[in-house]
């Protein structure tokens, strides 16, 4: 069978591209498209260095790096894509991916990141974060996300089979499409950590520094705690981070991967405050050896085990998280290295592909069968 994989822009390595990298080790000869392909020439590995079939948005002014900007154009770019030529199609979707255009007799299914979040449950702490509150903007900012709402809605019946990465990402597309979604948990390459015998004596949080991440509580939190903190992650919000910061707390922005993992495999615990899809990261601080102080909503509760990997705060407050650092520093749990790596094993990359490809060979047997059934009658 010819397969193709629609995924919505391939700029950066990040979790969702994790995920479109492990498809493509399964089905190695699909053809990729993308609206737009801006990838530097060190991470095309992950794509296997194949030719992308990109939207005209590529070739649109000032696309590289501002596409976003074309936000509206996105819903009519994707149906541009012709995809006739294939039996199977794999869309991985958190904006427009899964309004690719197919026919009865094509199989498609969608890998779910998330429901497009800007248009959905957090549209208003999206537009505060870009001061679209009032004005002109405003206005057209929420025009255009009444219509991806309503595109979006309307594009979920062009999926034959919804795959969600949690089953909070499953809850939120009964929510928004109506529709039931497999829960297949996506790739965590978890080979890459080590967990030291020594932990040294400092917390640690990565993140995109953007509202709904409240990397702001956090800092606030061991600002007013005392405890030495390292940050790592960019954005928009830096600027407001390092007023609210203490000495205490060391921002160090953007980092190299091998940064990352060092911090990750020293700190004393990783802190988390984001109410996540999935949380790639709190999978990653398990696999190496860290325990996790996370905000009880989320991915979280599917990746961490209270008491035994970590602890969840239950409120996205200061006051809660403090709170649940002082239990964590009061002892009373003994976290123990082989039933963090445990947990985290049940993440990887292995079990990724094992799941994913034993369900796509399930779903292709099904369909076969009812498109045998229709012929006959």
């Amino acid at each position: 069978m010819k397969v193709a994989i629609v995924h919505e822009w391939l700029v950066t390595h990040a979790g969702s591209e994790r995920v479109v990298e492990q498809i493509l080790s399964l089905y190695p000869e699909a053809d990729l498209f993308s609206l737009v392909e801006f990838l530097p020439e060190d991470l095309r590995y992950f794509i296997r260095n194949k030719s992308v079939k990109t939207s005209f948005i590529q070739r649109l002014p000032f696309a590289n790096p501002h596409f976003r900007q074309y936000l509206p154009l996105m819903p009519l770019a994707i149906e541009q894509f012709d995809l006739s030529n294939y039996d199977l199609i794999f869309s991985s979707n958190h904006a427009v991916a899964k309004g690719v255009l197919t026919r009865p007799d094509q199989l498609h299914l969608s890998y779910v990141h998330t429901p497009v979040r800007y248009a959905w449950d957090l549209q208003q702490q999206y537009l505060q974060g870009a001061n679209l509150k009032r004005g002109v903007k405003a206005g057209v900012a929420n025009l255009t996300l009444h219509y991806l709402r309503l595109w979006d809605l309307a594009t979920a019946n062009r999926v034959d089979h919804f795959i969600a990465n949690s089953r909070y990402v499953a809850q939120r597309i009964r929510k928004t499409y109506r529709r039931q979604a497999d829960v297949i948990y996506p790739p965590v390459a978890i080979d890459r950590f080590r967990a030291p015998s020594q932990r040294e004596d400092f917390y640690f949080t990565l993140s995109r520094f953007v509202p709904y991440k409240r990397v702001d509580v956090i800092v606030e939190a061991f600002t007013r705690l005392g405890l030495p903190l390292v940050v790592i992650g960019g954005g928009a919000g830096e600027k407001q981070l390092r007023a609210i910061a203490g000495r205490n707390v060391e921002i160090l922005g953007h980092q190299s991967e091998e940064a990352i993992v060092h911090y990750m495999q020293r700190c004393r615990a990783f802190v988390y405050a984001a109410a996540e899809d999935f949380g790639i990261s709190l999978v990653e601080a398990q696999a190496a050896g860290a325990p996790v102080i996370a905000y009880g909503k989320g991915g979280a509760v599917e990746t961490v085990i209270p008491g035994k990997t970590g602890i969840l705060f239950a409120e996205q407050t200061v006051e809660s998280l403090m709170t649940a650092v002082r239990l964590f520093e009061s002892g009373k749990f003994a976290f123990e290295i082989a039933d963090l790596q445990q947990n985290a094993d049940r993440f990887s990359t292995d079990r990724f592909r094992q799941a994913f490809s034993e369900y796509v060979a399930q779903k292709w047997s099904d369909f076969q069968q009812d498109s045998a059934g229709d012929a006959l009658e």
